[in-house]
């Protein structure tokens, strides 16, 4: 029996075998769904997403590997997805017994054979080209369809770089773009924790000095070392919870990373309390401009 389950389900919500082939995006070294063969899975376990397009997206591509018969379950947060779980996989033709628990909603069902609507719903969510932003891109990707104010900020007020760096947690790679622009770059290396994002960036920067890494950042050794710059916009949520830690990690990292007398470009909100983690790693810190509730800081090594 081949199993597939997409993201990390709650252990006390959904059983999941131990041999399941895991599927997700934000799980480097993942299969992808998407190049699973029609009706090659047996069952599936889905811990869904919160948006809605990316949701569908995601159940579609799963009923589509599925055998006619072949029994899903699908769960999720009822703030974040879980009260329309059952309403969206009506409307592929696959009524679903909706269970609520702990706060989630928990959909079970055994795929019809004639379960329809999967096409629609993965063209929708499938990658694109946006013309506002001029790059690859696909739903479910942090700010996929437009330039976040956070990136806007640091990207207006980035001097020219040079030598070897990194961009961490690189998204669609619109700092990348830029950062490669200046000659003086001799080398860059994306890494990014989303498998779509890095498929996105590996269209957006076609040039052959920049690496791109599908990591998690949380995991040491995914950074090269003496570097003369490191760039980046770090997330402070996991999972859709607010993790401060997150970002002190990407700190660090990039601490780690840079030579002595290299510099860290980071933007971030303004409210996140990072100046105790930059000062413990870096000699000299300042913030370059203070704008629309966002800061960019200049942190030397």
């Amino acid at each position: 029996m081949r199993h597939a389950v997409y993201g990390l389900p709650p252990v006390d919500l959904a059983e999941v075998p131990g041999d399941a082939v895991q599927v997700s995006p934000l799980i480097p070294g993942s299969a992808r769904l998407e190049d699973l063969p029609d009706g090659s899975l047996d069952a599936a376990t889905v811990l869904a997403p919160p948006g809605t397009v990316e949701r569908r997206y995601v159940l579609a591509h799963t009923l589509r590997a599925l055998v006619p018969g072949g029994r899903m379950i699908a769960l999720a947060p009822k703030d974040r997805g879980g009260a329309r779980l059952a309403k969206e996989l009506a409307a592929f033709d696959c009524p679903a017994a909706d269970e609520p628990r702990r706060h989630h909603r928990i959909c079970r069902l055994a795929r019809p054979p004639d379960a329809a609507g999967h096409g629609d719903a993965i063209d929708e969510g499938g990658p694109r080209h946006v013309d506002n932003l001029a790059l690859c891109t696909q739903p479910g990707i942090f700010s996929w369809d437009r330039l976040d104010p956070g990136t806007a900020l640091l990207l207006a007020n980035l001097p020219p770089l040079k030598g070897r760096g990194a961009d961490l947690g690189c998204g669609l790679g619109i700092l990348s773009r830029a950062i490669l622009g200046s000659p003086a770059v001799t080398a860059l290396t994306l890494v990014e924790v989303d498998r779509r994002a890095v498929e996105m960036a590996q269209r957006n920067v076609a040039d052959p000095r920049a690496t791109i890494v599908w990591a998690d950042i949380r995991v040491a050794g995914t950074v090269p070392g003496s570097l003369d710059f490191v760039v980046m916009n770090p997330p402070f949520h996991d999972g859709g919870t607010e993790d401060q830690a997150l970002g002190r990690t990407f700190i660090a990292r990039a601490a780690e990373a840079l030579r002595k007398g290299g510099t860290l470009w980071l933007v971030a909100n303004a409210h996140l309390p990072y100046e105790t983690a930059l000062g413990a790693a870096f000699r000299d810190v300042s913030v370059t401009i203070q704008a629309g509730g966002y800061r960019v800081y200049e942190a030397r090594k």
